[in-house]
């Protein structure tokens, strides 16, 4: 896909992996849309990355509404906004209402978004959504005994509405692929690894390079037409276990 003249939105813009996206693909020529729920840091991040404001509250139907109407055509579609709360906290401790706030945004609220983008997007000629899931969300790599995170409290059921609102994601990705794939839309998952970002404190004292995970967003959302759909991806570009 040439870069020149595209446009693509990444939710969730303002900070962390999302914001690091909107800076590799500003930087590369992009028309950029920061996605952004709140327009002083919206601005903030347009300041420092480049690109446009787009005033996007994913967990908000008349702001989704306004947000796709104002976009005639859109060639990727990053949904990248995600919350959260309840990293530390075992699952037999969680609120129920902590399971929906991070569901409204992590699961309902890509369903949403995508589904008002997608007149925009089958403008595109090579139309690409790309989900920003967590490897922490394959039931594969978090049953297995021997698994990345059997050293983490995470395997022992804490963060367990984030982390399983992660799982539903994956599944969706499968789904939007394959009703998707007549109209040429390519649709991936991307597992980005921990890095540092304010996500959560877990995350924010990783270490781990955002702009790393960017990279591996943007190679998903510049896929040649042969490309792979309906996939969750790691950051080193390996296929993730479901």
């Amino acid at each position: 896909m040439d870069a020149e003249a595209s446009v693509a939105l990444v939710t969730g813009a303002t900070g962390g992996i999302g914001k690091e996206i909107a800076r590799q693909l500003a930087a590369a020529g992009w028309s950029v849309l920061v996605g952004a729920r709140d327009r002083a840091r919206g601005a903030k991040a347009v300041a420092e990355v480049g690109g446009q404001l787009l005033l996007l509250d994913v967990t908000d139907p008349l702001s989704i509404a306004a947000a796709a109407e104002s976009v005639p055509r859109l060639d990727v579609l990053i949904n990248n906004a995600g919350i959260a709360p309840d990293t530390g906290t075992i699952v037999t401790e969680t609120e129920v209402d902590v399971f929906r706030r991070t569901y409204e945004t992590n699961v309902f609220g890509v369903v949403a978004v995508t589904n008002a983008f997608l007149p925009s997007l089958r403008r595109s000629d090579h139309p690409r959504i790309v989900n920003i899931s967590s490897g922490t969300g394959s039931l594969t790599w978090s049953s297995a005994a021997n698994s990345q995170f059997d050293f983490r409290a995470a395997s022992r059921g804490a963060g367990a509405a984030y982390r399983s609102s992660k799982t539903p994601l994956n599944a969706l990705t499968v789904f939007y692929a394959q009703a998707l794939a007549d109209d040429g839309i390519k649709v991936n998952a991307l597992a980005p690894g921990l890095r540092a970002t304010n996500l959560n404190p877990q995350a924010l004292a990783a270490g781990g390079d955002p702009s790393e995970a960017a990279a591996a967003a943007i190679r998903l959302a510049l896929l040649p037409d042969d490309g792979p759909t309906g996939q969750l991806v790691s950051w080193d570009g390996t296929v993730a276990p479901w």
